[in-house]
């Protein structure tokens, strides 16, 4: 087998434990030239070892221990020159419980895998800034009422009840956020497909929200749309944060406009464009937008939206751009294919 294209480093060691094989990337990782690697024992070839000096093979005798063994656990070691390494291996017996006959040894850098470290770090931390700011407030409230209830009048109670109340469904819609962003992150996010009117969602959506408008906008509702299979209520969820995000962050919305518009293919689907009054977002900035936890500007929310909306849309197997309106402000370009299933039962 030709391990030449693997990412990772490949060292492959016959019965007496001379190396028989590496791959392309383990001779980058250990400067080797040619074939100067062949024959030698796996000892040297992989001079790795723990912060206590215990190296490599020594500590995981590849040849010894339990003859039922197949598999050497990947853990950290570390270079001569310092660096950090997983290191895993396989154990090949040509018969049950016969002696190794081959040592495959798999070889990548830590770098990466630290990096994926601090990024989960960073979001365990952001998450619980985001949690503890609503649970403060819920807390405060609630110990001071139940410590000094007779001391406050009935119109002091009902504020501190109506801010413990918004504090939360505030920590609620972060939960149901967090719960979304996750399954997003797993691709577990389901959809409960069924023929949805896009015009009808926005017309709904704007009833509800466009009470926060403190300018008038267009709306432009195209002829004859087509029907969109796929779950109504995820795409509500993406029409109101769109709206919203215009009303709050962007300056008022100015249009929001819906039409059949055919995809790259040629194939069918409806869009949906929202343009607000906004000074629009900047070129170099418009992928951060559907980063988790990005924020613009004061009265942000969760960060978590547009990352949402972005996950939403894309797994329906549609697309969204951001990009600037006619007249300026920002204009976010949402498409939907209109995916009708093949056959329609009763």
């Amino acid at each position: 087998m030709d391990f030449d294209d693997f990412p990772d480093g490949v060292i492959v060691a016959g019965p007496d434990g001379k190396v028989l094989y590496v791959n392309e990337r383990i001779r980058v990782m250990a400067r080797a030239e040619g074939d100067e690697m062949l024959g030698m024992h796996l000892s040297e070839a992989v001079p790795f070892d723990d912060l206590s000096g215990n190296s490599w093979y020594d500590t995981t005798r590849p040849y010894d221990g339990i003859a039922t063994r197949k598999r050497i656990s990947e853990q950290a070691w570390w270079s001569p020159k310092g660096s950090e390494y997983l290191i895993t291996a396989s154990l090949v017996r040509e018969r049950p419980a016969g002696p190794v006959s081959q040592v495959v040894v798999s070889v990548r850098n830590a770098r990466i895998r630290n990096q994926r470290d601090r990024e989960r770090s960073d979001l365990v931390a952001t998450v619980a800034h985001e949690l503890r700011s609503p649970l403060t407030g819920i807390k405060g409230f609630t110990s001071t009422l139940l410590t000094k209830w007779d001391k406050f009048s009935e119109e002091q109670r009902q504020f501190m009840l109506e801010t413990v109340d918004a504090d939360a469904d505030r920590l609620s819609r972060l939960i149901t956020e967090l719960l979304d962003a996750a399954r997003i992150d797993a691709g577990r996010l389901t959809l409960k497909r069924g023929p949805v009117k896009l015009d009808e969602i926005v017309r709904h959506v704007l009833t509800n929200v466009s009470g926060g408008a403190a300018e008038p906008f267009e709306i432009c509702i195209g002829d004859d749309l087509d029907l969109i299979w796929g779950d109504s209520d995820r795409i509500t969820q993406v029409v109101t944060n769109l709206v919203e995000n215009a009303m709050r962050h962007g300056f008022g919305l100015r249009e929001l406009a819906v039409q059949n518009v055919p995809g790259a293919g040629g194939e069918g689907g409806v869009s949906l464009e929202v343009h607000d009054n906004g000074p629009g977002i900047p070129e170099e900035m418009r992928q951060r937008v559907f980063s988790r936890f990005w924020r613009a500007g004061p009265g942000a929310g969760s960060g978590l939206g547009m990352y949402i909306v972005r996950g939403i849309v894309e797994e329906h197997g549609g697309k969204i751009d951001i990009g600037d309106a006619e007249g300026g402000g920002a204009l976010i370009s949402v498409w939907f294919p209109i995916n009708e299933p093949d056959t329609m039962t009763d």
